[in-house]
Protein backbone atom coordinates (compact mmCIF):
# COMPACT_ATOMS: atom_id res chain seq x y z
CA UNK A 1 0.00 0.00 0.00
CA UNK A 2 1.53 3.45 -0.98
CA UNK A 3 2.36 5.61 1.86
CA UNK A 4 -0.02 8.60 2.14
CA UNK A 5 0.80 11.99 2.89
CA UNK A 6 -0.36 11.95 5.90
CA UNK A 7 0.93 8.85 7.14
CA UNK A 8 4.42 10.73 6.07
CA UNK A 9 3.57 13.35 8.27
CA UNK A 10 2.00 11.63 11.33
CA UNK A 11 3.30 7.99 10.98
CA UNK A 12 1.08 7.20 13.96
CA UNK A 13 -1.96 7.09 11.90
CA UNK A 14 -0.56 4.63 10.03
CA UNK A 15 -1.56 1.97 12.62
CA UNK A 16 -5.09 2.64 11.43
CA UNK A 17 -7.21 0.09 9.57
CA UNK A 18 -7.25 1.31 6.43
CA UNK A 19 -7.78 -0.53 2.85
CA UNK A 20 -6.55 1.42 -0.16
CA UNK A 21 -9.45 1.84 -2.53
CA UNK A 22 -8.15 4.84 -4.83
CA UNK A 23 -5.17 5.73 -6.85
CA UNK A 24 -3.62 8.42 -5.40
CA UNK A 25 -2.00 11.66 -6.34
CA UNK A 26 -5.36 12.63 -8.75
CA UNK A 27 -4.38 15.01 -10.90
CA UNK A 28 -4.18 18.48 -11.76
CA UNK A 29 -5.89 19.54 -15.41
CA UNK A 30 -6.73 22.52 -16.97
CA UNK A 31 -9.65 23.75 -19.32
CA UNK A 32 -9.69 26.53 -21.13
CA UNK A 33 -13.06 28.47 -20.81
CA UNK A 34 -14.93 30.83 -23.62
CA UNK A 35 -12.73 33.87 -22.56
CA UNK A 36 -9.24 32.11 -22.69
CA UNK A 37 -9.20 31.89 -18.97
CA UNK A 38 -7.61 28.60 -17.75
CA UNK A 39 -9.64 26.75 -14.89
CA UNK A 40 -7.43 24.36 -12.85
CA UNK A 41 -9.10 21.30 -12.27
CA UNK A 42 -8.19 18.48 -8.98
CA UNK A 43 -9.45 15.22 -10.95
CA UNK A 44 -10.85 13.30 -7.84
CA UNK A 45 -13.59 11.88 -9.92
CA UNK A 46 -11.20 9.45 -11.14
CA UNK A 47 -9.69 8.42 -7.36
CA UNK A 48 -10.68 5.31 -8.23
CA UNK A 49 -11.79 2.47 -10.96
CA UNK A 50 -14.37 1.50 -11.80
CA UNK A 51 -16.13 4.27 -9.37
CA UNK A 52 -14.14 7.49 -8.02
CA UNK A 53 -15.14 10.84 -6.24
CA UNK A 54 -14.30 12.31 -3.20
CA UNK A 55 -16.04 9.88 -1.43
CA UNK A 56 -13.66 7.04 -2.06
CA UNK A 57 -11.20 8.72 -0.17
CA UNK A 58 -13.02 8.82 3.56
CA UNK A 59 -14.68 5.09 2.69
CA UNK A 60 -10.64 4.11 2.88
CA UNK A 61 -10.68 4.73 6.87
CA UNK A 62 -14.29 3.75 7.25
CA UNK A 63 -14.31 0.32 5.51
CA UNK A 64 -10.72 0.04 6.94
CA UNK A 65 -11.76 -2.99 9.60
CA UNK A 66 -14.40 -4.81 7.43
CA UNK A 67 -14.61 -8.48 7.09
CA UNK A 68 -16.12 -10.75 5.02
CA UNK A 69 -19.48 -11.87 5.83
CA UNK A 70 -19.95 -8.45 7.95
CA UNK A 71 -23.40 -5.81 7.36
CA UNK A 72 -22.51 -2.36 6.53
CA UNK A 73 -25.20 -0.30 7.01
CA UNK A 74 -25.41 3.34 5.47
CA UNK A 75 -28.08 5.79 5.25
CA UNK A 76 -29.22 8.28 2.36
CA UNK A 77 -31.35 9.82 -0.84
CA UNK A 78 -32.04 8.33 -3.83
CA UNK A 79 -29.51 9.73 -6.02
CA UNK A 80 -26.58 9.41 -2.37
CA UNK A 81 -23.41 8.88 -4.53
CA UNK A 82 -21.89 7.91 -0.87
CA UNK A 83 -24.77 5.44 -0.21
CA UNK A 84 -23.77 4.33 -3.95
CA UNK A 85 -19.99 3.69 -3.18
CA UNK A 86 -20.16 2.87 0.29
CA UNK A 87 -22.34 -0.28 -0.96
CA UNK A 88 -20.29 -1.20 -3.68
CA UNK A 89 -16.64 -1.27 -1.98
CA UNK A 90 -18.27 -2.97 1.01
CA UNK A 91 -19.85 -5.95 -1.44
CA UNK A 92 -16.33 -5.98 -2.55
CA UNK A 93 -14.39 -6.63 0.37
CA UNK A 94 -16.93 -8.98 0.65
CA UNK A 95 -19.76 -7.75 3.09
CA UNK A 96 -23.09 -7.56 2.78
CA UNK A 97 -24.43 -3.53 2.52
CA UNK A 98 -27.68 -2.61 3.70
CA UNK A 99 -28.88 1.05 2.53
CA UNK A 100 -31.68 2.63 4.41
CA UNK A 101 -32.70 5.75 1.63
CA UNK A 102 -35.35 8.47 1.81
CA UNK A 103 -36.77 10.20 -1.54
CA UNK A 104 -34.92 13.57 -3.07
CA UNK A 105 -35.55 15.47 -6.36
CA UNK A 106 -34.44 13.07 -9.41
CA UNK A 107 -32.27 14.16 -12.03
CA UNK A 108 -30.71 12.05 -14.79
CA UNK A 109 -27.41 11.55 -12.24
CA UNK A 110 -29.53 10.66 -9.37
CA UNK A 111 -31.41 8.27 -11.64
CA UNK A 112 -28.49 6.29 -12.56
CA UNK A 113 -27.10 6.58 -9.41
CA UNK A 114 -30.60 4.69 -7.68
CA UNK A 115 -30.37 2.44 -10.59
CA UNK A 116 -26.69 1.25 -9.53
CA UNK A 117 -27.63 1.38 -5.17
CA UNK A 118 -30.29 -0.76 -6.53
CA UNK A 119 -27.91 -2.86 -7.92
CA UNK A 120 -25.29 -3.69 -5.70
CA UNK A 121 -26.86 -3.74 -2.16
CA UNK A 122 -29.75 -4.25 -0.24
CA UNK A 123 -32.20 -1.27 -0.25
CA UNK A 124 -34.79 -0.18 2.38
CA UNK A 125 -36.61 2.48 1.27
CA UNK A 126 -38.49 4.86 3.90
CA UNK A 127 -41.03 7.89 3.14
CA UNK A 128 -39.07 10.74 5.41
CA UNK A 129 -35.29 11.46 7.00
CA UNK A 130 -36.64 10.64 10.03
CA UNK A 131 -38.47 7.17 9.09
CA UNK A 132 -34.97 6.45 7.73
CA UNK A 133 -32.56 7.24 10.44
CA UNK A 134 -35.35 5.05 12.86
CA UNK A 135 -34.77 2.09 10.36
CA UNK A 136 -31.14 2.76 10.59
CA UNK A 137 -31.62 2.95 14.33
CA UNK A 138 -33.24 -0.11 14.53
CA UNK A 139 -30.85 -2.22 12.28
CA UNK A 140 -27.55 -0.92 13.56
CA UNK A 141 -28.65 -3.19 16.75
CA UNK A 142 -28.11 -6.12 14.71
CA UNK A 143 -24.82 -8.40 15.67
CA UNK A 144 -22.13 -7.57 13.07
CA UNK A 145 -23.41 -4.68 11.28
CA UNK A 146 -20.85 -1.91 10.93
CA UNK A 147 -22.55 1.87 10.71
CA UNK A 148 -21.57 4.20 8.52
CA UNK A 149 -23.03 7.93 8.88
CA UNK A 150 -24.56 9.60 6.00
CA UNK A 151 -22.27 11.18 3.92
CA UNK A 152 -19.72 9.29 5.47
CA UNK A 153 -18.63 12.88 7.36
CA UNK A 154 -16.94 11.24 10.33
CA UNK A 155 -13.36 12.40 11.96
CA UNK A 156 -12.06 9.22 10.97
CA UNK A 157 -13.25 9.45 7.09
CA UNK A 158 -12.45 13.28 7.49
CA UNK A 159 -8.57 11.82 7.51
CA UNK A 160 -8.89 11.19 3.96
CA UNK A 161 -9.37 14.59 2.74
CA UNK A 162 -7.05 16.09 5.43
CA UNK A 163 -4.53 13.93 3.22
CA UNK A 164 -5.84 15.42 0.05
CA UNK A 165 -4.97 18.61 1.11
CA UNK A 166 -1.38 17.63 2.22
CA UNK A 167 -1.43 15.91 -1.75
CA UNK A 168 -2.15 19.25 -3.34
CA UNK A 169 0.41 21.08 -1.26
CA UNK A 170 3.07 18.46 -2.30
CA UNK A 171 1.70 18.98 -5.97
CA UNK A 172 2.20 22.47 -5.20
CA UNK A 173 5.69 22.56 -4.31
CA UNK A 174 6.10 19.73 -7.42
CA UNK A 175 5.24 22.53 -9.64
CA UNK A 176 2.35 21.10 -10.95
CA UNK A 177 0.59 24.18 -10.60
CA UNK A 178 0.77 27.82 -8.50
CA UNK A 179 -0.85 27.39 -4.70
CA UNK A 180 -4.88 28.13 -5.56
CA UNK A 181 -5.91 31.16 -3.67
CA UNK A 182 -9.51 29.27 -3.26
CA UNK A 183 -10.48 25.55 -3.45
CA UNK A 184 -14.23 25.31 -4.78
CA UNK A 185 -16.34 22.12 -3.48
CA UNK A 186 -19.79 20.99 -3.11
CA UNK A 187 -20.78 21.43 0.37
CA UNK A 188 -23.13 18.55 1.58
CA UNK A 189 -22.32 16.67 4.74
CA UNK A 190 -18.85 18.83 5.16
CA UNK A 191 -16.34 16.11 5.41
CA UNK A 192 -14.56 17.11 2.00
CA UNK A 193 -14.54 20.78 3.00
CA UNK A 194 -13.53 20.05 6.53
CA UNK A 195 -10.52 17.83 5.59
CA UNK A 196 -9.21 19.92 2.88
CA UNK A 197 -9.16 23.04 4.97
CA UNK A 198 -7.76 20.97 7.56
CA UNK A 199 -4.58 19.93 5.37
CA UNK A 200 -4.21 23.42 3.80
CA UNK A 201 -3.71 24.58 7.69
CA UNK A 202 -1.41 21.87 8.27
CA UNK A 203 0.70 22.42 4.80
CA UNK A 204 0.89 26.08 5.31
CA UNK A 205 -1.01 26.36 2.07
CA UNK A 206 -2.59 29.76 2.15
CA UNK A 207 -5.82 28.59 0.02
CA UNK A 208 -9.31 29.18 0.99
CA UNK A 209 -11.99 26.52 0.63
CA UNK A 210 -15.42 27.63 -1.02
CA UNK A 211 -17.86 25.06 -0.23
CA UNK A 212 -20.47 25.52 -2.11
CA UNK A 213 -24.19 24.62 -0.26
CA UNK A 214 -26.27 22.09 -2.34
CA UNK A 215 -28.13 20.57 0.85
CA UNK A 216 -30.44 22.88 3.07
CA UNK A 217 -28.86 25.24 5.40
CA UNK A 218 -29.34 23.08 8.51
CA UNK A 219 -27.17 20.33 6.76
CA UNK A 220 -25.18 22.85 4.97
CA UNK A 221 -23.02 25.19 7.97
CA UNK A 222 -20.11 26.54 8.09
CA UNK A 223 -20.24 25.82 11.79
CA UNK A 224 -20.59 21.84 11.01
CA UNK A 225 -17.67 22.12 8.84
CA UNK A 226 -15.46 23.67 11.17
CA UNK A 227 -16.63 21.39 14.17
CA UNK A 228 -15.50 18.52 11.82
CA UNK A 229 -12.28 20.20 11.05
CA UNK A 230 -11.69 20.67 15.03
CA UNK A 231 -12.61 17.27 15.52
CA UNK A 232 -10.38 15.59 13.45
CA UNK A 233 -7.07 17.49 14.55
CA UNK A 234 -8.04 16.47 18.02
CA UNK A 235 -7.83 12.88 16.56
CA UNK A 236 -4.37 13.22 15.02
CA UNK A 237 -3.58 14.94 18.47
CA UNK A 238 -4.64 11.89 20.15
CA UNK A 239 -2.71 9.57 17.57
CA UNK A 240 0.14 11.36 17.18
CA UNK A 241 0.82 13.37 20.38
CA UNK A 242 1.41 16.90 18.85
CA UNK A 243 -0.35 19.83 18.45
CA UNK A 244 -2.28 20.82 15.08
CA UNK A 245 -3.23 24.33 13.59
CA UNK A 246 -7.05 24.77 14.16
CA UNK A 247 -9.20 25.90 10.89
CA UNK A 248 -10.34 29.62 11.26
CA UNK A 249 -13.54 30.37 10.21
CA UNK A 250 -11.58 32.91 7.26
CA UNK A 251 -10.84 29.53 5.99
CA UNK A 252 -14.01 28.27 5.00
CA UNK A 253 -16.44 30.05 2.60
CA UNK A 254 -19.85 28.75 2.62
CA UNK A 255 -21.07 30.06 -0.94
CA UNK A 256 -24.94 30.03 -0.57
CA UNK A 257 -26.10 31.43 -4.24
CA UNK A 258 -26.07 28.16 -5.91
CA UNK A 259 -28.17 25.65 -4.12
CA UNK A 260 -31.47 26.54 -6.68
CA UNK A 261 -34.07 25.96 -3.98
CA UNK A 262 -33.64 22.37 -3.34
CA UNK A 263 -31.18 19.09 -3.03
CA UNK A 264 -30.98 17.91 -6.69
CA UNK A 265 -33.00 20.28 -8.25
CA UNK A 266 -31.11 21.47 -11.38
CA UNK A 267 -29.60 25.17 -12.19
CA UNK A 268 -29.63 27.25 -15.77
CA UNK A 269 -26.36 25.20 -17.39
CA UNK A 270 -23.39 27.56 -16.89
CA UNK A 271 -22.13 29.28 -20.40
CA UNK A 272 -19.32 27.15 -19.91
CA UNK A 273 -20.43 23.51 -19.20
CA UNK A 274 -20.13 22.37 -22.65
CA UNK A 275 -16.57 23.19 -22.72
CA UNK A 276 -16.21 20.27 -19.80
CA UNK A 277 -18.21 17.41 -22.30
CA UNK A 278 -15.21 18.29 -24.70
CA UNK A 279 -12.83 17.79 -22.19
CA UNK A 280 -14.46 14.26 -21.27
CA UNK A 281 -15.90 15.50 -18.30
CA UNK A 282 -19.44 15.17 -16.42
CA UNK A 283 -20.88 17.08 -14.16
CA UNK A 284 -23.81 16.00 -12.01
CA UNK A 285 -27.11 18.63 -11.59
CA UNK A 286 -26.89 17.74 -7.52
CA UNK A 287 -23.52 18.85 -6.47
CA UNK A 288 -20.74 19.01 -9.20
CA UNK A 289 -22.72 21.28 -11.34
CA UNK A 290 -23.39 23.89 -8.91
CA UNK A 291 -19.70 24.39 -7.71
CA UNK A 292 -18.71 24.13 -11.26
CA UNK A 293 -20.94 27.20 -11.51
CA UNK A 294 -19.39 29.36 -8.38
CA UNK A 295 -15.90 28.53 -9.67
CA UNK A 296 -16.89 30.48 -12.49
CA UNK A 297 -18.61 33.11 -10.72
CA UNK A 298 -16.08 33.43 -8.48
CA UNK A 299 -13.53 33.69 -11.48
CA UNK A 300 -11.07 31.57 -13.19
CA UNK A 301 -8.00 33.40 -11.51
CA UNK A 302 -6.29 31.45 -8.46
CA UNK A 303 -9.13 29.07 -8.73
CA UNK A 304 -9.52 25.27 -8.87
CA UNK A 305 -12.48 23.38 -8.67
CA UNK A 306 -12.22 20.21 -6.54
CA UNK A 307 -14.19 17.44 -8.85
CA UNK A 308 -16.14 15.17 -6.95
CA UNK A 309 -18.50 13.09 -9.15
CA UNK A 310 -17.31 10.39 -11.22
CA UNK A 311 -19.40 11.32 -14.60
CA UNK A 312 -18.70 7.65 -15.41
CA UNK A 313 -21.69 7.26 -13.53
CA UNK A 314 -23.88 9.23 -16.53
CA UNK A 315 -22.17 5.86 -19.06
CA UNK A 316 -23.72 3.25 -16.54
CA UNK A 317 -26.32 0.68 -17.90
CA UNK A 318 -25.83 -2.05 -15.48
CA UNK A 319 -23.38 -4.29 -13.07
CA UNK A 320 -20.09 -2.29 -12.29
Amino acid sequence: MAELPIVRRFPELGTLPRTQLGSYPTPIDRVRLRDGRLLLLKRDDRSADPLGGNKVRGLEWLLGAVRAGDRVLTVGSTGSTHALLTAYYARRLGAEPVVVRWGQQMNDAAQRVDAAVRDVSNVIDAWTVPSAFLVAALLRLRPGTRWIPAGGSTPMAVLGHVNAGLELAEQVDRGACDAPERVVVPLGTGGTAAGLALGFRIAGLPTRVVAVRVVPRIVGRAGRVLRLAHSTAALIERMCHQSLPRVRPDDVQVEQGFYGGGYGRPLQLPADDDVLGTAGIALDDTYSRKAFAAALALGSRGTLLWLTFDGRLLQHSGSF
